[in-house]
């Protein structure tokens, strides 16, 4: 009989994975926590399929994780790929409203990139973890990821240069 190793032997690790990847896809809070949750509720429901020879654990999980939070969005509407409402930056933190910012920018990019970016940043994954997820070649997905930032990075910069300004304002008035 093959002793297979507990895919879930380090829950901690895993669970700040899991949950990362999903923050990304949908947002910190309570959605995120539900569909974290959901996650190791299938994974502990379904432990004895899992197949070290497909894969690390936390590609695994990763996987269980995309079919959540896909049923999470298909579940409610509009779904988290129309841009949030970026609050006026009087009533809070510079940093907030940039990660808002952000966020927002990360949301106009195509579904496979915002995709690509949660399993790389969010869940921490390496591009051949990620190949394996979706089934794709380690070199389409490091290009898949370049050409993602490529478009993201002036984006980000539009953003970072927008915070800057209302504070050279300020210092000159």
């Amino acid at each position: 009989m093959i002793r297979r190793r507990d895919p879930l032997d380090r829950p901690e690790e895993l669970i700040r994975s899991v949950y990362a990847y999903v923050a990304y896809r949908i947002g910190d809070g309570p959605d995120a926590e539900d569909a974290t949750s959901d996650t190791f509720e299938r994974a502990l429901r379904y432990r004895d399929s899992y197949d070290r020879s497909r894969g690390e654990p936390i590609a695994w999980l990763i996987g269980i994780a995309r079919r959540c939070v896909n049923d999470l969005l298909a579940a409610r509407r509009p779904t988290v790929a129309d841009p949030p409402d970026v609050p006026d930056e009087s009533d809070l933190e510079d940093e907030t409203v940039g990660r808002l910012a952000i966020g927002s920018e990360v949301a106009r990019l195509a579904p496979s990139e915002r995709e690509l970016i949660a399993l790389r940043y969010g869940a921490d994954l390496t591009a051949r973890q990620i190949g394996e997820l979706l089934e794709m070649k380690t070199n389409a997905v490091e290009v898949a990821l370049h050409r993602a930032l490529s478009r993201l990075r002036p984006r980000v910069e539009r953003v970072e240069q927008s915070k800057a300004e209302p504070v050279r304002r300020r210092s000159m008035g």
